[in-house]
This record gives C-alpha cells, structure tokens and sequence, in this order.
C-alpha cells in the first residue's frame, strides 16, 4: 500500500517533467515497483548528509515553480534533470564538507624516543 501511495504522490513530479502518457504510466510502474527501498536509501542518507533535507525542499520548490509557471516558461527535460541533480550534488558535497569540517581529528602518538 505505501509504494502505491508514493507512487500516486509522484505524478505531479513527474507531470511537471512531461506530458507523455506513457512515461507517466512507466514512472509510476516503476515507482511501485522500487521507491519504497529508495525512500530507506534516502532516510538511511539523511543522518549522514546533514545537507540533504534542504536540497530535495529546493528540489520539490524547483518542481512546483515549474508546474506552476508550465504555460509561461517551457523548460527543457534535461535542463530540469540538470538542475535537480545539481542541487542534490550541492547538498552532498556541503555535508560533506561540514562533515569533515565537524568531525575531531584523533589525536597524534607521540612518538618521539627519549634517550635516558
């Protein structure tokens, strides 16, 4: 029941990508068939970038400017796959970055040899 609830919420996504019946019906196919395991992928991802909540909040922003605006600016399919995948790519790489920033660095052995 939870994929076909994801996959039912994902057609306006998929909407706002295209207006094909076919790939709305292969897209939602395949979304019963696997969002589910890419949701625990996603909430498994969650803790460790701590980035990734505000970038898919963009990404779900950029959508639903697109699907709002569709009869005034036309956006090109690879143009929105470009931007999605370049505000995920932001997000990672600055938890990342936050992350390597945050963790302490263990402390050194000192092994200098005393001569008694």
């Amino acid at each position: 029941m939870t994929d076909v609830i994801f996959a039912v919420d994902s057609i306006p996504a998929i909407f706002a990508v295209t207006s094909d019946p076919y790939i709305v019906f292969t897209s939602n196919v395949f979304a019963i068939l696997g969002l589910r395991s890419l949701y625990f992928l996603l909430a498994s991802f969650v803790e460790k970038f701590t980035y990734l909540k505000p970038s898919l909040a963009f990404v779900l922003m950029f959508v639903g400017a697109k699907m709002a605006l569709v009869d005034v600016v036309k956006v090109h399919a690879g143009v929105s796959l470009a931007v999605v995948l370049g505000i995920l790519a932001v997000g990672i790489v600055a938890s990342i970055i936050r992350n390597r920033r945050d963790t302490p660095e263990p402390p050194k052995a000192n092994l200098a040899v005393r001569a008694d």
